[in-house]
């Protein structure tokens, strides 16, 4: 192993830019295995593995018709695009911030949150964190279901007569993930890397499909006008519509750290996620805009849900082969989105009780009980109530987070403090009243604003006021003014 350097800080051991803890803190409440920092011999994942992570994320249903919830809007085909590259552009900056600590400290999100908020106060953002990892898992778990439905019905024509049978294949659905909740983060490692190059090659054929059935690319891109179900100017879209795709991987921009403090370098972590998501996203998005346009020239009608598609298509071989394909993206994407985060979240809360699989079965059980069915019924309030919302608080925490390590503490912690109740990150009780204080302050604006969208068909609001504006806006406002309030309250505050 290499030794420490000379005149390093004491409890660590560092080698180039990664820090590796030596001193023993395993007796102290705050740790347990799973939120120990990670070796540097354990730090093994390349910028083929995190790019993989982020395809095997990225190529999901959720992405497939986030163009086309857009252009019912009233938005463009290439309109729409735009908006989602834009978003994850930008989304990837702070992604690839809050990577760094991950990767030189081999820290995890929630034991990040410990330098800003406290020891204790720690667990307000992360709890926030997971409640809406919880809230996606069931969503995405739902349209698992849907896959697995449909694949049943192919094979066996009775089933959907059954009486309940979709909520058999929801509860069917959940158990497969709960099976591999129960394996740990390792597999989830092997998951993502043999899945990417099948779900890339399923999104292929099925492009394929489109393009032989429907009369050439050209020509079903002609058909995507009538997508269009609302007429929104793009203007007044646009700004709800770009923070919605902010919004989409806001909640991976924070605890990106759960991935990265395995990655090899920090040219691995941020190369790999320059890779795998911005263009994934885009991409993925085209393929639901092109397949979609080709149902209307195919079939007469929009088919916008790749599962209602597949089952049309007609084919028992296509059925069993399209269902297989979205359950396994279904699958990699809660797996590493949804529950990596959620399950270190709620073993943060008491680590000598709750372990990371203690965490994600949490995770899963909540994930029912916030009635998912429902958060995925209607589109637009689907992009506009639900992703904007929730981008609010992820933006702020953000905006903490960034400021914290980046501009307060030039990227120097303490990793042995980040375990011990009575070191320099305990503040007041384990709580820094600062980062609360601008958590809440940056979010209070934009919550009049969700309060009409949310009680507005649509989400949509008519003659918007300046407070429906700054929601439209929500995790652009929010992070910023949390970074600055932080910033202002800790003046003078030594690292």
């Amino acid at each position: 192993m290499p030794a420490r350097q000379a005149n390093g800080p004491p409890g660590v051991r560092t080698s180039g830019d990664f820090v590796e803890l030596t001193e023993d803190v395993s007796s102290s409440p705050l740790w347990n295995h799973d939120l120990a920092p990670t070796t540097i011999a354990s730090r093994t994942w390349s910028t083929y593995h995190i790019a993989a992570l982020w395809i095997g994320m990225s190529v999901v249903i959720t992405t497939y018709t986030l163009a086309s919830g857009l252009m019912q809007q009233g938005m463009t085909w290439w309109q729409a695009l735009v908006t989602i590259l834009l978003g994850n552009a930008i989304v990837l900056v702070p992604m690839i911030l809050n990577a760094h600590a991950g990767t030189k400290y081999g820290v995890s999100f929630p034991v990040l949150c410990r330098a800003a908020f406290g020891v204790r106060g720690a667990n307000g953002p992360a709890i926030l964190r997971a409640i809406v990892a919880c809230g996606w898992f069931g969503i995405q778990t739902w349209i698992g279901a849907l896959a697995l439905q449909a694949l049943i019905v192919a094979l066996w024509r009775g089933w959907d007569t059954l009486p309940g049978s979709i909520w058999i294949s929801f509860a069917i659905f959940w158990a497969i993930q709960v099976a591999i909740i129960v394996k740990g983060l390792e597999g989830i490692k092997l998951l993502e890397a043999w899945s990417a190059p099948l779900l890339l090659g399923g999104g292929a054929l099925l492009l394929w499909w489109a393009v032989a059935n429907g009369g050439g690319l050209m020509h079903i891109l002609a058909e995507a006008p009538k997508l269009r179900q609302e007429r929104t100017p793009f203007w007044t879209l646009f700004p709800a519509a770009l923070t919605a795709n902010v919004g989409y991987w806001a909640t991976l921009s924070l605890n990106i750290p759960d991935f990265t403090r395995y990655a090899q370098s920090q040219r691995s972590q941020a190369l790999g996620q320059a890779l795998g998501l911005p263009a994934t996203m885009t991409a993925f998005a085209f393929l639901g805009v092109a397949v979609t346009s080709a149902t209307i020239v195919i079939f007469g009608e929009a088919i916008w849900d790749p599962v209602a598609l597949i089952a049309r298509i007609g084919s028992p071989m296509v059925v069993v082969l399209g269902a297989l394909v979205i359950l396994a993206a279904q699958i990699t994407t809660n797996m590493a989105a949804n529950v990596v985060s959620p399950a270190n979240d709620f073993s943060s809360l008491a680590p000598r009780k709750i372990s990371y699989v203690s965490g994600g079965l949490i995770t899963a059980a909540l994930g029912i009980a916030m009635m998912p069915w429902k958060l995925y019924a209607d589109a637009a309030a689907y992009i506009f109530t639900w992703l904007i919302g929730y981008s609010s608080l992820m933006g702020a925490i953000g905006g903490v987070l960034i400021a914290d390590y980046w501009i307060l503490r030039k990227k120097e912690l303490s990793l042995p403090d980040l375990f011990k109740l009575d070191g320099r990150y305990r503040y007041g009780n384990g709580i820094n009243a600062n980062a609360l204080v601008a958590l809440v302050l940056a979010i209070l604006p934009v919550v009049p604003g969700f309060v009409r969208a949310a009680t507005t068909p649509g989400g949509i609001v008519a003659d918007p006021s300046l407070l429906d504006h700054l929601y439209t806006y929500a995790w652009f406002v929010t992070f910023g003014l949390s970074a600055a309030i932080y910033l202002i309250l800790m003046r003078g505050r030594s690292r």
